[in-house]
């Protein structure tokens, strides 16, 4: 069983709400991590037909056998637990941590716990696994472009099954069509969302135009603009809006959209081995997708909300990422497997620019060595899960 990072962040959260919800994409490991972290609490599961109807039909007493609370999976195939779990906290004046609930529906999940548990609630997303708990695990992969055709999803990590990632990902797929897309969002047109999904893996690490996507498609944009919404509220996708910090400069307005699990977007773009990806035209929007999750993962993990952007002006300068922290790292994403000071150009420029001496400059590359030039870091991508750490 691999330790999860959040763990830290449940129990900080559990110490404080009397009700904590943990969301993430399907298969992300939110039982397990909830069974983990809280082994003495009592474990329901909705997915039991007898126990959801006993729940359905009088929550409040079915609570009642629970005086110390429980974790509760796939809470959200009884709704009418959530007004049952509000009235004992309230009533009660429940302890912290007295109820941990979860769910593989992020639609009905979120929005049953947001509008019956209102100010009672904490969510902690719960993403794929990170490259540090891989290396801790000792599971990581031997080099980088394995490693990001798999991606992280743990069941492809569960040594006993042997999953192949790309007959996984078939199965993922038609999945979270089929409960998500289809069951919630009453799309009609299944295999045109799907052809939507592909275009977006195209897309990947660019700056979202919607009416490209309307246009080669064929819908509307603002079907568009509701379909970009699903994909990122099921945490398929999420957004990179562009840096604040003006610098004088005339800065675009656009954010980038990036998948959150490389071996998805592999699948999706057809890539099913490294040779593939080395000679892929989309190696380099894979290498960055690959860096940006982690960092996502890296704040996700803490409970705290990401603070990430990325810096472009008119004239076409950039950086990969803005890590706006403790510090903040002016990031760049690197698909060499060398360490060249000019890797970090435009990293050094920015640092000069925003002219603040707490900023701190990184280069992410695909090379083993974690390394300091020029009072910029070069993190390996096999330390990047801990890159804050480098330097210290």
């Amino acid at each position: 069983m691999i330790n999860r990072i959040a763990e830290n962040a449940l129990k900080r959260l559990a110490s404080q709400f009397p009700v904590v919800g943990i969301t993430g994409p399907r298969q992300s490991g939110k039982s397990t991590l909830a069974k983990m972290t809280f082994p003495n609490k009592q474990y329901l599961s909705f997915d039991d037909k007898t126990l959801r109807e006993i729940a359905s039909s009088n929550p409040k007493d079915f609570l009642l056998a629970f005086p110390d609370g429980a974790i509760i999976d796939e809470a959200q195939k009884v709704p009418e637990i959530f007004d049952a779990v509000k009235y004992y906290v309230d009533s009660e004046k429940s302890e912290p941590g007295k109820y941990i609930l979860t769910g593989s529906s992020q639609f009905k999940l979120k929005e049953n716990m947001s509008d019956s548990l209102a100010g009672r609630v904490a969510f902690l997303k719960l993403l794929p696994f990170t490259i540090e708990e891989l290396k801790s695990n000792k599971i990581l992969a031997k080099n980088p472009y394995e490693a990001m055709i798999k991606g992280n999803y743990p069941p492809l990590h569960d040594v006993r099954r042997n999953f192949i990632p790309e007959d996984w990902f078939e199965n993922y797929i038609d999945t979270y069509l089929d409960l998500d897309v289809k069951e919630h969002i009453n799309i009609s047109n299944l295999s045109l969302f799907k052809k939507f999904i592909q275009i977006c893996a195209t897309l990947s690490g660019q700056m979202l135009s919607m009416d490209s996507i309307s246009r080669n498609l064929g819908v509307s944009a603002p079907t568009v603009k509701l379909w970009l919404s699903i994909l990122e509220s099921s945490y398929i996708i999420h957004f990179l809006e562009p840096d604040f910090n003006n610098l004088g400069k005339s800065l675009v307005k656009t954010p980038k959209m990036y998948f959150i699990d490389t071996g998805l977007l592999c699948y999706l773009l057809r890539i099913n081995s490294v040779e593939q990806l080395i000679l892929s035209p989309h190696k380099g929007a894979v290498v960055e997708t690959f860096a940006i999750s982690e960092l996502l993962k890296y704040r996700t993990n803490l409970a705290k909300k990401p603070n990430l952007s990325f810096y472009r002006d008119l004239k076409g300068f950039e950086v990969d990422t803005i890590a706006d922290w403790d510090h903040s790292f002016a990031i760049e994403i690197k698909s060499s497997s060398e360490t060249e000071q000019k890797l970090s150009a435009n990293t050094q420029k920015y640092l000069t620019l925003r002219n603040d001496s707490n900023a701190k400059g990184a280069v992410f590359y695909l090379g083993d060595l974690t390394c300091k030039i020029n009072q910029i870091d070069y993190v390996s991508w096999k330390d990047w899960g801990n890159f804050t750490e480098i330097g210290k």
